[in-house]
């Protein structure tokens, strides 16, 4: 056996090694922060995908590259209602090159949602609404909403439903009702 013969045999079983500790990770893990190229392409052929209209900032810090403040950008972005349509729309609103986010295309989504649907759940911004629009939402009456409004005034805008719901006491089976249409920001 020669030295390359020797050096084959010895990488080549580390390096699938490695491809099947990775792939146990991404069966595993929901989070698991891809971290590499090869990482995304084995994400892709399992069937793990982002759906950059619907992801969250978890979805995004999946990818290898992108910061915490890029994550949050492009989530606030879909939450007010924009809609990313190709790999060059995300790019353009983290104002990068496409080619620097082009290896992160193989895992990516661009799935379009027409927010006038029957079937799309209408989200309010708990932030800014009025007590009259909060009385809209399901589970809200008029004794919540102005306990929202009123705590919102006082204390300052809700950073998230967690905080709602500590901050108004909610019991969970309310939170859970109303996590879908509620936004913050």
């Amino acid at each position: 056996m020669g030295w390359g013969d020797w050096l084959s045999a010895r990488v080549l079983p580390e390096a699938q090694m490695q491809a099947n500790q990775t792939r146990t990770k991404l069966l595993n893990d929901p989070y698991y922060r891809l971290q590499s190229v090869a990482d995304i392409q084995l994400a892709a052929t399992l069937g793990i995908s982002i759906d950059a209209n619907l992801a969250g900032v978890d979805d995004w810090l999946r990818l290898p590259g992108l910061s915490i403040h890029q994550a949050r950008s492009l989530v606030c972005l879909t939450q007010s209602g924009v809609q990313f349509h190709c790999l060059d729309d995300v790019a353009a609103a983290l104002g990068l090159p496409v080619q620097r986010l082009k290896p992160l295309e193989p895992v990516l989504q661009f799935c379009y949602y027409d927010p006038a649907s029957p079937t799309a759940i209408p989200t309010l911004n708990v932030n800014q609404a009025s007590v009259e629009a909060l009385t809209r939402v399901p589970g809200v009456d008029l004794f919540l909403a102005k306990a929202i409004a009123q705590h919102r005034q006082r204390y300052g805008s809700y950073r998230n439903l967690a905080d709602l719901q500590q901050r108004l006491a909610l019991p969970p089976a309310l939170t859970a009702e109303l996590m879908h249409y509620l936004k913050f920001s």
